[in-house]
C-alpha cells in the first residue's frame, strides 16, 4: 500500500473534532477534485509502498487510540481490509475518510463519507483530461447505500457557495435512509479568512435546516500545513 504520510495530530473535522488521532494517509485517488487540499495524495501522488506490518508498527508507536485512515482514497487499496483488522486487534478506534465511491469489507468505527458535489469537478480549461472522468465516477449511489447500511457513519459535504446547499438537499432526497442528524456541511477553504467568510452564511443555513456545521479545526489552529 502506498503511504503518503503517517502522523499524530487532532481530528479537525466531523463528530470527533478535537480528539487526538493518528492519521494514515494513503496515496492515490481515482477522482480529481478541483479544491483538493492534499494534491500530494491525489493529483501528484507521493509516498512509498509500505507493508502492513510496517504501517501497524508505526501507528502503534503513537499514543493516540483513534486512527484515521484517509487519502487520497483509502478504499482503493484491498490491503485496507487486513490493515483495519490488525488495528482493531490493537484496540484502536478507526475512522475511514472516503468519497463513498468504492466499497471494501473493512472494519470501521466511523465511516466518514464525503460525497463529491458538482462543485468538485475540475475546470476543463485547466485539466482537460479529468472533468469527464471525474463526473463519471464521483457519484455511486449503490456504494453510499451500502456504507450507510453497514457502518456507523457521518456524511460530510464540502460547500463552496450557497447554491451548493440546494444540491445537498437534492442529494438527500435521493437517500431517505440517510439520517439528517448525521449530515455535516463544511466550508471549502484552506485558510482562516476564507473559512470565516463562508461560516457567516453557512452556519445560519445549518441552523435553519437542522444540519450540522462542520468547522475545519486543524486549519484554524495550524493553518494549511502538512502533517498537522
Amino acid at each position: 500500500m502506498r503511504i503518503a504520510e503517517i502522523f499524530q495530530s487532532i481530528q479537525g473535522e466531523g463528530f470527533l473534532s478535537g480528539i487526538p488521532s493518528v492519521f494514515v494517509r494513503t496515496s492515490g485517488c481515482h477522482l480529481r477534485c478541483r479544491f483538493c487540499d492534499t494534491p500530494y495524495a491525489a493529483w501528484a501522488p507521493e509516498g512509498e509502498h509500505m507493508s502492513l506490518d510496517a504501517i501497524v508498527r508505526q501507528v502503534a508507536g503513537f499514543s493516540a487510540r483513534h486512527v484515521v485512515l484517509t487519502g487520497g482514497e483509502p478504499m482503493l487499496w484491498k490491503e485496507m481490509v487486513p490493515l483495519t483488522a490488525h488495528l482493531r486487534r490493537l484496540g484502536r478506534h478507526l475512522t475511514i475518510e472516503t468519497s463513498g465511491t468504492r466499497y471494501l469489507p473493512v472494519e470501521c468505527d466511523l465511516m466518514s463519507i464525503s460525497p463529491k458535489l458538482s462543485n468538485s469537478t475540475p475546470w476543463a480549461a485547466e485539466n482537460p483530461r479529468w472533468p469527464l472522468h471525474h463526473e463519471r465516477h464521483r457519484h455511486r449511489p449503490d456504494v453510499i447505500r451500502r456504507l450507510v447500511q453497514e457502518y456507523p457513519y457521518q456524511i460530510k459535504f464540502v460547500i463552496d457557495t450557497p447554491a451548493d446547499c440546494l444540491e445537498v438537499e437534492e442529494y438527500l432526497r435521493q437517500f431517505p435512509e440517510i439520517d439528517r442528524n448525521r449530515v455535516l456541511l463544511m466550508p471549502q477553504g484552506t485558510d482562516r479568512q476564507t473559512l470565516a467568510e463562508k461560516a457567516q452564511w453557512l452556519i445560519p443555513y445549518c441552523h435553519q435546516h437542522q444540519l450540522h456545521y462542520c468547522p475545519r479545526v486543524h486549519i484554524e489552529l495550524f493553518g494549511n500545513v502538512r502533517g498537522r
